[in-house]
């Protein structure tokens, strides 16, 4: 199969984002490109807000999902032209146009689907299938084996317009989602380590850690825009007050957790986000 060329996925680009759908392009690996200094050619190692290739540190939210656009001034800029010049495909925001791709990634996932949800259009990919639904979602990954579900804060490969008819999205997938997000906790992703030698906590009473949690849970809640870097910072926050202690425990973590995806974080952001914030504190 010829590899498309530069043109070929800009002109890709331009006519999805003439149809009112948010693109971005993709480098080799199918990584997006940093759209900050911090990010520049991978420089912070990863992504933000996405399964992971890395960790990224940038609290900004400058790349991946967060960059695709409709705007074609921005899509033909002289910033994006040497990204097309290297890159290795198209992706888009699904949630951006309406839409929440359940991502097969394997035959028994596939096999899986033509049994449990209602038929919609289909885009083949190197390991399984594409079902696109009209309706958003939060995103998650892994809810079952082979299964990712892309429509927020996520991006999909572009592989064409598929075949079948587009239908509305599921209760189906709306309750597998729920019912994994119910199912996971966040002792088996994240661990606390009390500091060697057991220092004392000098925290005067159990009253200032609760208070403390409680305004991290509030700031999150409140958050009404920049949902994931309002997350981070306020991880930050709490494990330069109390991560070296020993005093925060997995139910204060899981606390934080679930206000963030509450707001639509899925539980693999709400990972990263607080593994980047110990690294930054040197944790």
């Amino acid at each position: 199969m010829t590899q498309p060329s530069t043109n070929d996925y800009l002109r890709t680009a331009l006519s999805l984002a003439q149809a009112g759908i948010p693109v971005l392009p993709l480098r080799k690996g199918k990584v997006p490109f940093g759209n900050c200094p911090a990010c520049t050619d991978g420089a912070c190692g990863g992504r933000p807000n996405m399964k992971t290739a890395g960790d990224c540190r940038c609290p900004r939210v400058c790349h991946g999902w967060a960059a695709a656009t409709t705007d074609t001034a921005v899509i033909t800029s002289p910033a994006w032209a040497p990204m097309w010049r290297t890159a290795a495909a198209v992706a888009y925001h699904p949630a951006g146009a309406g839409l929440t791709v359940v991502d097969l990634d394997e035959a028994d996932a596939v096999a899986w689907a033509r049994t449990a949800l209602p038929p919609t259009r289909t885009v083949a990919t190197t390991r399984g299938e594409h079902w696109i639904y009209r309706g958003t979602m939060r995103s998650a990954n892994a809810v079952r084996p082979g299964v990712d579900i892309k429509s927020t804060m996520a991006y999909a490969r572009w592989l064409g317009p598929g075949t079948g008819t587009m239908t509305a999205l599921p209760d189906a997938i709306r309750t597998l989602v729920a019912r994994t997000a119910r199912a996971v906790r966040p002792t088996h992703v994240v661990t606390v380590p009390t500091p060697a030698g057991g220092r004392e906590c000098h925290h005067r009473t159990p009253v200032y850690l609760e208070r403390g949690i409680a305004m991290a849970e509030q700031r999150i809640t409140e958050a009404r825009s920049q949902v994931h870097a309002t997350v981070y910072r306020t991880f930050l926050a709490v494990l330069s007050a109390h991560g070296r202690c020993g005093c925060l425990t997995d139910t204060h973590v899981a606390r934080l957790f679930t206000a963030a995806q509450a707001k639509g974080e899925t539980l693999r952001h709400c990972t990263d986000a607080w593994t980047n914030a110990r690294t930054a504190l040197g944790m």
